[in-house]
């Protein structure tokens, strides 16, 4: 059985990173063997491409098909490097960011043809695909104002924190999008809460997920795919689908 690949995903200022470690750290505890990753990047040659698309001083005038091409470059770079690999080895892959962020920022925020932006990002990831993706949600003006108070105390500039804010608005709309078309692999998560709060709800999702992949769920369901399954037919599942 491969490992477990758990994506995180939101606009700007969301918390994701924070939550992403909060659960890495549960998980090893646990015995678990993770890793976290995050995009673009991950790889030394998508940290290289990181710098490029985010950090440096000749990016001001990137167009955004170049953006899309070094994103999905980074991606592919990931995949066939890291994430592969680490699910063949039964590992539990976290990465902060993932192809979600593709269709949200690119597709919806830059306006690129989404035809286009799904054949890169299929090509970039082959058969990789989540098994489940922790959208953290917060309102669009609690997001601008952790982007620009980020801003505003970081010494390294961001290019993509300096979009304007209907560029975020769409991005949001992209988000709420791809949670409406697949809403058994995309769980939405409050990240207005506070930290440990945020994280509890996180762990609802992602308990059942792992005592399946591992064989210790309740009613011992024998394979992710039953996991799948009965979370999307279970009218009296603990877990909300909101």
């Amino acid at each position: 059985m491969r490992g477990l690949l758990i994506t995180f995903e939101g606009t700007e200022g969301c918390g994701k990173s924070t939550q992403l470690t909060i659960l890495a750290q549960k998980l090893t505890e646990m015995g678990h063997i993770v890793r976290t990753l995050r995009e673009p990047g991950g790889t030394p040659i998508g940290e290289e491409i990181r710098h490029t698309l985010k950090h440096s001083t000749a990016n001001a005038n990137m167009a955004p098909e170049t953006e899309l091409l070094l994103m999905n470059a980074s991606r592919a770079q990931l995949v066939r490097e890291v994430i592969t690999p680490a699910l063949a080895a039964r590992q539990i892959v976290l990465c902060d960011r993932f192809y979600d962020s593709t269709i949200a920022y690119q597709a919806f925020g830059r306006r690129l043809s989404m035809a286009s932006v799904q054949a890169i990002v299929d090509f970039a990831v082959g058969d990789v695909r989540p098994d489940l993706t922790l959208l953290l949600k917060v309102p669009i003006t609690v997001s601008e104002q952790r982007r620009k108070a980020r801003i505003g105390s970081s010494k390294v500039r961001d290019r993509m924190e300096e979009a304007d804010r209907e560029f975020f608005e769409r991005v949001e709309q992209g988000y709420e999008s791809i949670s409406a078309a697949d809403g058994m692999r995309v769980r939405t998560v409050d990240a207005t809460q506070d930290v440990e709060s945020v994280s509890t709800d996180i762990w609802k999702w992602v308990q059942p997920l792992v005592e399946a992949w591992t064989g210790q769920g309740v009613n011992t369901l024998k394979s992710l795919g039953e996991y799948k399954q009965s979370t999307l037919n279970d009218p009296e599942s603990e877990i909300s689908r909101d």
